[in-house]
């Protein structure tokens, strides 16, 4: 047998056997969680398009706001089989699940809410399934990184069977169409259809928490050589102005509700990952630190093209840090904009490694974080095989999702280890894409 084979029929071994646990394993261990706070007898596949579906379909037929207290106790009877009771104390906040996105993503979605609620979930994961697949490719031309047909079939194998694109998946996560539209964005601002890269763009404002620092990078970017890049400036504005003037048509006041519901978001998310993981003295100062030097690496990096790698790893690095300070610390199916980060180490991963024994071993601990569900979930399936089928106890059900919170940290000191690099030694401003590291550091 061909070694490309080999590593083809381990990769679905691998990626079916996280598969199975999560679907056979984990998923139901959730569910009877959430049978046990009488939280159970809503919709738990599909539930995170469930308030886009519900909302869209109750603005065609009773032209009802989305953002009212009415609007957010019938989404919480289709989540949760009941509305939330300020009386229970397991209950969530009461405004848990209320409408949290733009007014305009309903107007995305609308002609999904003609059809039943049943038939829509399973048709948008399907498709949320081919975006994520199809994205790889796309990020691959962004940065001109040739595969093999069969290392890509590997890579979309797992990154199909991660844990934030199943979890996506499963809740029919529109993260994960936003992370598409990046993809598909940065593809045609490689190929300077800075336009079409503007107009893609503007629809991932639908969820602008995960987008948000690179748009701002893209604008400074823009701005930065007017006359090269104002078409994606233009394109940007023609579609987001569109559709936010459309939705003030539907819903006058509506972005004055939209961020009020923002506002009381927090009070029954976690924090983003750095203040949930450091704490609420050192997150704060970790998160101002790291959302100074995203700033820093905006502005240093305005003026570099397209076609150089610090582009692409400026783009990266931003998105890394997005998943660490915007991102709630439960939002792991956000991470699929992760993507291109690991992509750009996974191409420069032989000068990494020749490198400082210091980086060497984040690498070697951010690989073993990545690919520890993987490395798992097939073992614990033999042993659960093997004891009669005898149930996981919480502890074993939870392993492989141990370093999910840690995979955007690795992600985060890996590149910013190159950019670092590139920024100091000034290698690859003008440099197209045919190395990552800087010629001191390979």
């Amino acid at each position: 047998m061909r070694r490309s084979h080999i590593y083809l029929l381990l990769a679905f071994v691998l990626s079916s056997g996280t598969v199975y646990f999560h679907l056979r394993m984990f998923l139901p261990y959730a569910a009877q969680l959430r049978s046990t706070k009488g939280l159970g007898g809503g919709y738990s596949f599909g539930t995170d398009f469930y308030p886009i579906w519900l909302t869209a379909r109750e603005a065609q037929l009773n032209h009802s706001n989305p953002y009212t207290a009415e609007m957010t106790r019938k989404i919480q009877i289709g989540v949760f089989g009941r509305p939330l009771d300020p009386r229970n104390p397991s209950d969530p906040p009461l405004d848990c699940r209320a409408f949290a996105y733009p007014a305009f993503t309903d107007l995305v979605f609308w002609p999904l809410s003609l059809l039943p609620f049943e038939a829509v979930r399973v048709g948008i994961v399907i498709a949320l399934a081919g975006m994520t697949a199809a994205s790889i490719p796309l990020w691959l031309t962004a940065l001109e990184y040739q595969m093999s047909r069969g290392q890509l079939l590997v890579l979309i194998m797992f990154t199909l069977s991660s844990y934030p694109a199943l979890e996506g998946l499963f809740a029919a996560q529109p993260g994960l169409l936003v992370a598409f539209l990046m993809a598909a964005s940065f593809a045609a601002i490689v190929k300077n259809r800075l336009f079409v890269a503007g107009n893609l763009f503007a629809f991932t404002l639908i969820k602008p928490q995960m987008s948000v620092l690179v748009l701002a990078y893209l604008l400074v970017w823009s701005f930065s050589e007017w006359q090269k890049r104002r078409r994606f400036v233009i394109g940007l504005f023609v579609w987001s102005s569109l559709l936010t003037a459309t939705s003030m048509i539907v819903w006058p006041q509506w972005i004055v509700q939209w961020l009020s519901v923002l506002s009381s978001y927090r009070n029954y998310t976690p924090p983003p990952l750095i203040s949930y993981s450091m704490g609420p003295i050192l997150g704060p100062i970790f998160w101002t630190a790291l959302f100074a030097v995203s700033l820093i690496l905006i502005w240093r990096t305005r003026r570099v093209p397209a076609t150089s790698s610090l582009f692409l790893l400026s783009a990266g690095l931003l998105l890394a840090m997005t998943a660490i300070i915007l991102l709630p610390g439960q939002a792991v199916y956000d991470h699929i904009i992760l993507l291109p980060g690991i992509l750009l180490v996974l191409r420069s991963w032989r000068s990494i490694v020749s490198d400082r024994r210091s980086t060497r071993l984040v690498l070697i601990a951010g690989a073993i974080a990545l690919f520890w569900p993987w490395i798992i979930a097939t073992p614990l399936l033999v042993v659960h095989s093997l004891s009669s089928g005898q149930p996981f106890n919480r502890n074993m059900l939870m392993l492989p999702f141990h370093t999910a919170g840690s995979i955007p940290m690795a992600v985060l000191a890996v590149l910013g280890y190159i950019v670092a690099g590139a920024l100091r030694h000034g290698s690859l401003d003008l440099q197209p894409l045919t190395g990552l590291i800087p010629a001191k550091l390979s």
